[in-house]
């Protein structure tokens, strides 16, 4: 059972969604037969999860769970790297431990799950989920699968209860991040940030304590607390130095804190390394901020945007944004209704709504953006682009949306914070 100071705050939602990036999912759950943490038997003198695994897929080629604890490692390490290639390994893995048990592999099907998610096939996700707690209802990690597709494919209901069931079976680190980010979700960010502390406090790895500590320094840094949110980025990358989500994470909050040059150069090293399209938008931002050329990031999105016209497949919001504001909006509108259809997240009815006003259709857009709104959710950007939408069209309340945006972080984009303030300063 959750502890009596917790129970309250899992009872809380039940009356109650990578965030850009591959994998911008919580730590795995420990899978069945895992010791404490997630470590192997055949723990590696460096401590590494996936060279551990693979001495136990060696000393038992012919055990299941060896190999689908392979596969939870890889994608574990890919949730670090944002490197595809962990993720057909992975898929390799997983495909070997169906072959040594084809019926109720429950750890497989928690793996395929995971993978699903990983590349942002939620409704795919959604059904391993639901497989595995059906296959196992008193087992916790199915039901973190179940959140995490749940909350990304906008059925916020359901994954508030897949991680209520979640804290109930087993109040650890997984359980405690998913429950804060549907907190967050939900605008209840201070009860977020309890649980948050809750899971540090008890993080039996340095990967638990990294992710923790990167959670912490995203909700100050939604607070418009970017020295706070420094600090827990500097631990994250402390714990786990390959952990690039905490590496862009701190750029970012170095280019508000009078270091822009150091964030330049520290978004350029990490997307040569790893380009994705939140890390490319932001650091090409900065640059335009800086009134810098930023052909390189631009470039690589635009490249990104025409791969996946031309071969479908998930839309990350953020290559959306970069299609309304730096490049094609109608084909961000194209792209983003599909979508849609496909997952009613309110990260991408932000993006929609937004790639609508950049098109030009501002009476469309404002339902997409209000409907973004519906959670409470406290982003800064969400205001600003209601805001910047409800004051074109001579709406009262765009001017509370703007200043709600920069009350709530004024540093929330280093271009469209300077445009909210300019909007606010000008007629009304």
């Amino acid at each position: 059972m959750v502890p009596a100071r917790l129970r309250g705050l899992g009872a809380a939602f039940v009356v109650v969604a990578c965030a850009g990036g591959l994998l911008a999912l919580g730590p795995r759950a420990a899978a069945p037969g895992a010791a404490p943490g997630g470590v192997s038997a055949f723990a590696s003198p460096a401590g590494d999860p996936v060279a551990d695994a693979r001495a136990a897929t060696g000393m038992r080629p012919q055990d299941p769970s060896s190999w689908s604890q392979l596969a939870l490692a890889e994608i574990e390490r890919a949730r670090l790297t944002l490197d595809p290639a962990d993720l057909a390994v992975a898929e390799q893995a997983l495909g070997r431990s169906l072959v040594l048990r084809p019926d109720r592999n429950y750890e497989a099907t928690v793996g395929h799950g995971q993978l699903a998610n990983a590349r942002h096939e939620f409704t795919r996700g959604a059904e391993y989920g639901r497989q595995a707690a059906a296959m196992a209802p008193d087992r916790s990690a199915g039901f973190a699968v179940l959140a995490d597709a749940e909350i990304q494919l906008g059925d916020y209901p359901a994954a508030t209860a897949a991680a209520q069931r979640l804290l109930d079976l087993a109040p650890t680190v997984a359980a405690y991040t998913r429950a804060a980010y549907d907190l967050e979700t939900h605008g209840r960010a201070e009860e977020a940030q309890l649980l948050l502390e809750r899971g540090l406090e008890t993080a039996a790895s340095p990967g638990e304590q990294a992710f923790c500590e990167h959670r912490l320094g995203d909700l100050a840094w939604e607070s418009g607390r970017p020295a706070e949110a420094e600090t827990h980025y500097r631990r994250a990358l402390a714990a786990s130095p390959g952990d690039r989500n905490a590496e862009a994470a701190l750029a970012r909050a170095q280019a508000v804190q009078g270091e822009p040059d150091e964030a330049a150069r520290r978004y350029r090293a990490l997307n040569e390394r790893a380009p994705v399209p939140q890390f490319l938008l932001e650091e090409a931002e900065l640059l335009l901020s800086l009134g810098r050329p930023a052909d390189q990031p631009l470039t690589a999105l635009a490249a990104e945007a025409r791969l996946l016209r031309a071969s479908g497949g998930p839309v990350d919001p953020y290559l959306g944004l970069y299609l309304a504001d730096h490049g094609d909006p109608a084909t961000a509108v194209d792209l983003l209704r599909t979508e849609w259809a496909a997952r009613h997240s309110v990260l991408v009815a932000d993006a929609l709504g937004w790639a609508l006003h950049a098109a030009g259709d501002d009476r469309e857009a404002i339902g997409y953006l209000r409907e973004a709104a519906r959670t409470g959710w406290h982003s800064a950007l969400f205001d600003y682009h209601l805001g910047t939408v409800e004051h074109g069209l001579g709406l009262s309340e765009g001017r509370d949306h703007l200043r709600a945006a920069l009350a709530r972080n004024p540093h929330f984009s280093p271009l469209h914070a300077p445009r909210a303030a300019a909007l606010l300063e000008g007629p009304r």
